[in-house]
């Protein structure tokens, strides 16, 4: 994953909004964004324009205008709607708003989204962080800031915004069935200070109470468990198939092996059944709430 620059570039009097760069492992985001790139070029020569007059035109830098038509760069959508109403497109590049929003997040975080918008049954264990689907936005923000070497501000906001996205997972008709495990210190760990804690468990109370989630907690005493090794997640889909992962086995990898899927199902199995039930656990919630 890329990291975007500080997107303060300069060029022929107009200042370059901050973007995203493109990932170069993502050839199929690189592919949607070097035609989007094209067409832009068109549409700005058959409109007799340069590229720092463009810019200067949507109020955005030569450079800017540059590296979107190089696919270098992914162009928000008020760059797109810009280009379309100085180059007289008549809508047909701000038509690509949804194309370039489908590849808009990091190629990881798409393909982790598609996964969990197809899935019917979804099961996760979490030693560390609360799971991405259960966090609120200042939980993410906050912990994401953790990261080190620290994101920019671009990318930052960037990954925060495709896990929200992820969120409309919960939304879907038919609902798929969720099962979450979060160990205690998941629960007590004070990322983002207790302001930013009391709103994500009461988030976590919230998704508990829906009738296709179940949210359990692992209290810490409870040592005699196979989660130690770290977090799991296993998603089933309507096929039949389904696809996990873990930290500290298959070298980090999804895997659908059904032999290598039948450990951690195993596993998981195990965790969930030594964890508080779920009444128990929106209690003990509701306990560390109050205590926060």
């Amino acid at each position: 994953m890329s990291l975007v620059g500080d997107g303060t570039e300069q060029s022929g009097g107009g200042a370059d909004e901050p973007g995203w760069d493109v990932d170069p492992d993502d050839e199929p985001g690189i592919a949607v964004l070097t035609a989007v790139g094209r067409q832009i070029k068109a549409w700005r020569e058959a409109a007799g324009m340069r590229a720092g007059e463009l810019g200067a035109a949507i109020g955005y830098g030569e450079n800017l205008v540059y590296k979107v038509e190089g696919g270098q760069r992914i162009p928000r959508p008020e760059f797109l709607d810009g280009v379309d109403e100085v180059c007289g497109a008549g809508g047909k590049i701000a038509a690509m708003k949804r194309d370039v929003a489908a590849v808009r997040y990091p190629k990881k975080v798409r393909d982790l989204a598609k996964l969990e918008a197809q899935a019917v049954e979804l099961s996760s264990y979490g030693n560390h962080n609360i799971h991405g689907l259960l966090q609120t936005e200042a939980y993410m923000g906050a912990l994401l800031a953790t990261r080190r070497p620290a994101y920019s501000q671009e990318e930052h906001q960037r990954m925060v915004d495709a896990r929200m996205a992820r969120r409309s997972v919960f939304e879907r008709e038919p609902a798929p069935e969720f099962s979450f495990v979060q160990e205690e210190v998941t629960l007590r760990r004070p990322i983002g200070g207790a302001r930013v804690m009391r709103q994500q468990l009461e988030r976590l109370l919230e998704v508990g109470g829906l009738p296709n989630v179940e949210i359990q907690v692992m209290p810490t005493c409870h040592g005699d468990h196979p989660g130690t090794g770290g977090r799991i997640q296993v998603l089933k889909f309507g096929d039949g198939s389904a696809v996990g992962r873990t930290d500290n086995e298959f070298a980090g990898r999804p895997v659908s092996d059904p032999k290598q899927l039948r450990i951690l199902e195993l596993r998981y199995g195990i965790i969930r059944a030594r964890a508080l039930s779920p009444g128990e656990s929106l209690a003990f919630i509701e306990q560390v709430l109050g205590e926060t």
